[in-house]
This record gives C-alpha cells, structure tokens and sequence, in this order.
C-alpha cells in the first residue's frame, strides 16, 4: 500500500535530488576536469571542448570522440562510435518509461538530455519508492540540472588550466570514476539473481574488453539482462508448479 510521500511538493523533491546526486560528484568531477584538459590537447579550440560538454554531455563519449578527433577520423565514425557507447542510456530509458510515460514532451526531451549513469542511479531508487508522490519528476530534475551544471563548471576549469597540463590522462584521476559506478552498482544487488547477473556482465565485459568502439560494454549489458531476464523465468516456472503442486494435493485431499 502507498503512501503519502514526506517530500511532496515540487520544491522539495527538486532539493531531494540534488543532496541525493552530491555524493556521486567525486567521480563526476575529476572526470570532467580531465575532459577539459584532455581536449584541449587533441587539438579541440576552447570553444569546441566547452561546448562538446554542453551538447553531448556523456563523459565516456566525449573522451573516446576527443581521442578520434585527435586521430583525425571523419566526423561519421565519430558520431557512430559515440551512438554505440551511449546506447546504455537506452536501457536506461526503458527502466524509468513507465515512471515518466504521463509526462508532457516539455519535460520528457530536456530529461532524455540530462539523463547520465549517476542520475539514473538515485532517480531509479525514487521511482521505487513506495509513496504517491506526483511530483518525482521534479527529483529527477534536480539531480540532472545539478550534474549538467557540475560537469560544465569543471569542463571548464580544465579546459582553462588545460594548457598547463602536459598529459592530463597521466593524473590517474579517471579512477574516481570507476569507484563512484562500483559505488553506485552495490545498493542494487539485493538479492542472488542481480548478483549473478552483475557478475556475468562484469565476466563478459572483461573477456570482450578488445572490441572496437567499446562494444563490449553493450555486450556485457545485454549478457547481464538476459542472465537477469532468464533467472527471473526460472523462479517465476519454478513458482508455478510449486503452486500446481500444492494444488494438486489439496484436490486429491478433497477427493479422500
């Protein structure tokens, strides 16, 4: 049974989600940094490198187009890699679809845009919530506002300090990342299957690792899905002839 939500109002759920995404700046904001910097020494002008995070605003994408434009690829290859790395955000959207169907397309296309890994994360854990709050989207407003305005604010401060910064990528700052998406993947392994099927991504991601345009990423969360998908199958069957079982005996039960 629902409840009455104890942030209910717009303002309050707004809040909610920027103090939720707070802790997730760690990785967020290195990463960003190093962007800023890094791009500038691919040879992106200052105005490309700031607006490449105000446009795309996806971390991994930015820096596997950065290091293309360094290589001096056609801007197709780019756009075709980066469309491959972010269709994660599919599955993303597939998840909060049925939070955010009722949704006018004012909010629905701003929130695809904003939408990273880390929002994902608390905005999920909100919709889950057993309340009946009607103004979640304003949470998920919060957090994405909060990280787009982060990720630009650090963009550019390494963008401004990028020059000085020899080999950015050398800092190892890029670490903070992985720790804050470990961070982020541990509250939502509640039981044996997410567990085994985080563990198959995480087996499959490390074998396909040497696909171009990081395909194994989509790979290892197709494999984590099905292995999801597949186990949820099996409890649901074994349930069902548990529940034939029991059926069966109470009948032949009735009959003596």
């Amino acid at each position: 049974m629902s409840t009455v939500s104890p942030i209910s109002t717009r303002r309050a759920e707004f809040w909610a989600g920027v103090r939720a995404t707070i802790p997730l700046l760690i990785g967020g904001a290195p990463f960003a940094l190093i962007f800023g910097a890094l791009a500038l020494n691919s040879g992106l002008s200052l105005a490309g490198a700031a607006g490449f995070s105000a446009i795309v605003f996806a971390g991994s994408a930015q820096f596997i187009a950065a290091g293309l434009v360094a290589s001096g690829v056609s801007v197709g290859f780019i756009i075709l890699t980066t469309l491959i790395v972010n269709l994660r955000h599919a599955l993303y959207g597939a998840t909060l679809a049925p939070h955010t169907a009722h949704l006018p397309q004012r909010w629905l296309i701003p929130l695809a845009f904003w939408l990273t890994d880390e929002t994902f994360v608390v905005v999920a854990s909100r919709y889950a919530a057993d309340d009946d709050s009607p103004h979640k989207h304003w949470y998920f407003f919060g957090s994405a506002i909060f990280m787009y305005v982060n990720w630009q604010a650090w963009t550019w401060l390494g963008v401004l300090v990028g020059q000085s910064i020899p080999n950015p990528g050398a800092w190892g700052l890029d670490f903070a990342l992985v720790v804050t998406f470990i961070g982020m993947l541990v509250p939502f392994v509640k039981n044996r299957k997410i567990l085994l099927a985080v563990l198959a991504a995480g087996a499959v991601a490390v074998l396909v690792n040497g696909l171009p345009n990081k395909m194994g990423l989509m790979v290892a969360s197709l494999v984590g899905v099905a292995v999801g998908v597949g186990l949820d199958w099996l409890e649901g069957k074994g349930s069902d002839t548990k529940a034939h079982s029991r059926r069966g005996t109470k009948q032949k039960e009735e009959v003596a």
